[in-house]
C-alpha cells in the first residue's frame, strides 16, 4: 500500500512508503581480513549478468511497492567502484529509470582508494552521485597490510584529489582504531593526515572480530594482538578531542561532520524510518516488514529471473519496531524525542512502554532527559556514549 504524508497522522511510519534506496554491489577487488559483509572477489564475477538481475529486481519492486519521491540513495558493498565506467553509466541509468530520484538528493557510493580514475568518477558525477565514501581505515601502510587492505596511504590522498578535481565536494572516509598491534601513536598519526584533507565527514569505526573471516580464526586461535579494552577506550576518546576541536561536531556515536554535512541517508536507519533495499544480500525496511535478499551472486541473479529474490520477509511486530527505535535513535547525540516516538507508533508513550528501562539507565548515568513538552526526550550521556551498546541492549525484551 502506498502511504502518502497525508496519512501520517494514521499511519505508522515505519509503514510509510520509503524516501530512501539502499543498493547492494557485493564486488570487491580483494576480501579484507576483518570483513563479514556480503562480498565477493570481483576476478572471474558475472558482473553484467548481475546487473540485468539488479535492474529485474527494481522493476519489480516498484510494481510492488511504487516509489514516491527518494531523498537519499546509499550505493554500497562490496566496494561498487569496482565497476567499470561503462557498468557504471548503465547502473546509474537503471536507478534513474525506475526510481524517481529528486534533484536535490544525496546520493552517496562508496569506493575504495585507487578505484576512482577520472573517467569512472565522470561517469558517476553524470549518473547523480553527489557524495562518495572512502574506505581509508588507516594512514599507516603497515597496518593497512596487517589488515589485509591492498592499497597505501597515499592512494587516499590522490583519490581525494581526483574526486575534488571531478567536482565532487562531499566527501568522507572511514578509519578503524582498535586494530591489530595498533598503537595510540598509530592512531594520533593517521588523524593528523586525515584532518589535513579538511572533508566534510568522518567516520570512525572500532574493530569488531565477526565470525566467517580471517580474523575470528585467528582470535579463535589466539593469534590476534589486539589492543587492550584501556587502549581502545583511549583511541575513541582521542578521536572525539580531535575532531571536536577541529570543528567536527559529534552527531552520531561514529559519525564527525562539519555543519549541514552529516549522512542524511545513514540517518534513515537511525530515526528508523522505512527504505528500500536491492542487490544480494541486501535489507530492506517497508510496509512493516523487514526483508533479506539471497546472499550469492549466482543465486541472486537466478532468484531475480523468477520474482523478487527474497531469502526471508518478517513483519515487524510493534513492540520490536519501538525497541528498534530507541537503540538506533539513541546512536544519536541529539537522542530520542518522545514526540517522535508518538508520531510512530500511534499516540504511545515513551515513559508507558519503556519506562523501568529509562529510570535503571538514568540512575546508572548512562542517559539523561532534556527539553520539555514536544522538545523532551532522551539522549546519552558523557559516560553513556562510550558504553553505548549496554545502553542499545537493555531495550531488548
Amino acid at each position: 500500500m502506498n502511504r502518502s504524508a497525508e496519512g501520517a497522522a494514521r499511519v505508522p511510519l515505519h509503514e510509510w512508503t520509503p524516501r530512501a534506496l539502499y543498493i547492494h554491489i557485493p564486488f570487491c577487488t580483494n576480501k579484507c581480513f576483518y570483513c563479514d559483509f556480503n562480498s565477493y572477489v570481483v576476478e572471474g564475477q558475472p558482473v553484467d549478468a548481475y546487473l540485468d538481475a539488479l535492474e529485474r529486481e527494481m522493476e519489480q519492486t516498484v510494481q510492488a511497492l511504487p516509489p514516491e519521491t527518494i531523498r537519499k540513495v546509499f550505493v554500497g558493498g562490496g566496494t561498487p567502484t569496482v565497476l567499470n565506467p561503462v557498468q557504471m553509466k548503465r547502473f546509474l541509468d537503471s536507478v534513474s529509470r525506475h526510481f524517481p530520484v529528486a534533484r536535490d538528493a544525496e546520493f552517496t557510493m562508496e569506493a575504495n582508494p585507487g578505484t576512482t580514475d577520472p573517467a569512472k568518477l565522470e561517469a558517476m558525477l553524470a549518473g547523480g552521485v553527489n557524495r562518495i565514501s572512502f574506505g581509508a581505515q588507516s594512514f599507516d601502510n603497515e597496518l593497512l597490510k596487517a589488515i589485509g587492505r591492498i592499497h597505501e596511504a597515499d592512494d587516499v590522498i590522490r583519490s581525494i584529489g581526483n574526486a575534488r578535481e571531478a567536482g565532487f565536494t562531499n566527501l568522507s572516509i572511514d578509519l578503524m582504531f582498535g586494530l591489530p598491534r595498533q598503537t595510540l601513536k598509530h592512531l594520533a598519526d593517521s588523524v593528523t593526515t586525515a584532518l589535513q584533507l579538511d572533508l566534510p565527514h568522518y567516520s570512525l569505526y572500532s574493530l569488531k572480530v565477526e565470525e566467517n573471516t580471517l580474523f575470528h580464526r585467528l582470535y579463535e586461535r589466539g593469534e590476534l594482538p589486539l589492543p587492550e579494552e584501556d587502549l581502545e577506550v583511549e583511541m575513541y576518546r582521542h578521536l572525539r578531542d580531535r575532531l571536536g576541536a577541529a570543528g567536527y561536531a559529534q552527531y552520531e556515536i561514529s559519525n564527525f561532520a562539519k555543519p549541514g554535512r552529516e549522512s542524511r541517508h545513514n540517518s534513515t536507519y537511525w530515526h528508523n524510518e522505512p527504505y528500500y533495499g536491492l542487490g544480494a544480500g541486501a535489507h530492506g525496511y517497508a510496509g512493516g516488514e523487514r526483508h533479506l535478499n539471497i546472499k550469492g551472486v549466482q543465486a541472486y541473479i537466478d532468484a531475480a529471473n523468477e520474482g523478487l529474490p527474497r531469502k526471508e520477509t518478517n513483519p515487524v511486530p510493534v513492540r520490536e519496531a519501538m525497541e528498534d527505535f530507541m537503540m538506533v535513535g539513541l546512536r544519536l547525540l541529539e537522542g530520542v524525542r518522545g514526540e517522535e516516538f508518538k508520531k510512530q507508533f500511534a499516540g504511545a508513550s515513551l515513559e508507558d512502554v519503556f519506562g523501568p528501562v529509562l529510570w535503571k539507565l538514568r540512575g546508572q548515568g548512562l542517559i539523561e532527559p532534556f527539553g520539555e513538552g514536544v522538545s523532551a526526550g532522551y539522549r546519552l550521556t558523557e559516560t553513556g556514549i562510550p558504553l553505548g551498546n549496554e545502553v542499545f541492549g537493555a531495550f531488548l525484551e
